[in-house]
């Protein structure tokens, strides 16, 4: 079975480890929540750059 790490692939799998840090560590909310936005939105910039 070959796996594909694609963006839409590797979305759900950064939700889920944030979910699960929140809820063990809420203290952690901002820095989960900004380092998935920054991470997010570097990937979106470099996948759609012509």
């Amino acid at each position: 079975m070959k796996i594909n790490f694609s963006l839409s692939n590797m979305e759900p799998i950064l939700a889920l480890i944030s979910g699960i840090l929140i809820l063990i560590m809420p203290q952690l909310l901002n820095l989960i929540v900004a380092i998935y936005l920054i991470v997010i939105g570097a990937l979106g910039l470099t996948s759609y750059r012509s």
